[in-house]
């Protein structure tokens, strides 16, 4: 079976890494996404990464919409979402014609 992927995205307040209160934020997101995502049984938090502004979740399931489903109320309950999106992905990283959907948060 195919990995699908949730990648969520995130701007931040200046064009590095985030304000230290940004990144505990995310780091908290962070732990409550791992612990839906295991709690559920959808798949995997894979972490993050930081840079140039922006930053970005990991997130691999057997499932890219059940993944989102387990995520969705935690983003939607962050004061991080405004301007964030989603997007899924039905398939491997490796498949260039993996369709993709962006979700809006």
């Amino acid at each position: 079976m195919a990995e699908h992927a949730v990648l969520v995205y995130f701007k931040l307040s200046d064009d590095e890494f985030g304000t230290t209160l940004e990144r505990e934020q995310i780091q908290e997101l962070s732990d409550r996404l791992a612990e839906a995502i295991e709690g559920n049984v959808a798949g995997e938090f894979d972490g993050d990464e930081f840079g140039e502004g922006h930053c970005t979740l990991f997130m691999y399931g057997p499932d890219a919409d059940v993944l989102f489903e387990v995520i969705e109320p935690i983003l939607s309950d962050s004061p991080l979402r405004c301007g964030g999106y989603a997007i899924k992905r039905y398939g491997e990283a490796s498949d260039e014609n993996a369709r993709e959907t962006r979700v809006d948060l």
